[in-house]
């Protein structure tokens, strides 16, 4: 075959694309990068003030796990947890998210909430799960910023509602405590608010608050008693008898109070009482004629927290 019946076989050319510079796997990266951006800013805007609190002990307490709270919703959380230079107490650093900011006031408290077992039955059950939290009550009106607090060692007395405060003097309490009831004919008209030894020492101060619905039925007259325990009386001709003002009584403890057919002044706040430990029987078969208002009890309500109405909790003798 010579080269004129040669045939020209033209052989394919290849094409070569320019890559673009931006793929699409490069946009993961870019977007987690932007998201995490974003959750930073956030919780950067969230961040209030930071507060140290001083404690006598901070058994259970955990930094990073420990939360603040204040009427049962998180307002910071506990960053660190050490003891002060001296060894005597704990100092725990803490940061308020920013919508608490204003609990960093002068005039405010912190408390640990641990679980308790007592004469008024248990309370704050759920920490045994969770652990204790620190509880915050804010200051009354605006206090000037303030960071460093003194924890306090007890919760402070919340009266709940409107109402009165009376005193009782008792030379001895055996079941009474915080949160006891008071009763009035068999309804709950108020409860104990705290216990403290008198300046003397001779008497304990039982503190009670009246609900403003049966603060009417207390008057300078009216007299007071020990209705926790089973009273039990033997008779020669009837036996044996047991009474008692109703199960809680009997398990918590609790005073009751009554009023003579023949009512005097109404009774002004914070008058004294003497606590009798028994009732005599002429108090029980009381019927005075006394007008009041919405003096009913539901099991289903709770009062509302005043917390324009704080006092400092006394400790118990």
């Amino acid at each position: 075959m010579n080269s004129t019946q040669r045939t020209t076989i033209s052989l394919p050319r290849a094409h070569v694309k320019r890559q673009t510079t931006l793929t699409f796997i490069w946009l993961v990266p870019a977007i987690a990068a932007v998201t995490a951006a974003i959750l930073i800013f956030q919780n950067l805007q969230s961040f209030g003030p930071g507060i140290t609190i001083q404690f006598e002990t901070a058994s259970g307490l955990d930094a990073n796990q420990t939360v603040i709270r204040y009427r049962g919703v998180r307002v910071g959380s506990v960053k660190s947890v050490q003891l002060t230079p001296d060894l005597r107490h704990v100092e725990v650093r803490g940061r308020l998210n920013r919508f608490a900011s204003n609990l960093a006031r002068e005039g405010s408290v912190f408390w640990i909430v641990r679980p308790e077992v007592g004469a008024a039955g248990v309370h704050a059950l759920e920490t045994i799960v969770s652990g204790p939290y620190i509880e915050a009550l804010p200051a009354n009106g605006k206090g000037k910023p303030q960071y460093n607090f003194e924890g306090a060692d007890d919760a402070p007395v919340l009266k709940q509602g409107s109402g009165i405060e009376f005193v009782l003097h008792a030379g001895l309490i055996r079941s009474l405590g915080p949160n006891s009831p008071v009763y009035y004919r068999g309804l709950q008209a108020g409860k104990v608010q705290y216990l403290e030894l008198s300046d003397d020492a001779r008497v304990v101060n039982v503190h009670v608050f009246i609900k403003a619905s049966f603060a009417p039925l207390v008057r300078s007259n009216s007299v007071w008693w020990n209705a926790g325990g089973i009273d039990v009386n033997w008779h020669l001709l009837s036996g044996l008898s047991m009474t008692a003002e109703n199960l809680r009584a009997v398990v918590t403890g609790g005073v009751s109070f009554a009023t003579p057919n023949e009512p005097e002044d109404a009774a002004p706040p914070g008058m004294s009482f003497a606590l009798h430990e028994k009732p005599e029987l002429k108090w029980l078969e009381w019927t005075p004629r006394i007008a009041i208002t919405n003096a009913a009890v539901s099991s289903a309500s709770q009062p509302s927290l005043d917390l324009e109405n704080v006092n400092q909790p006394q400790k118990q003798p």
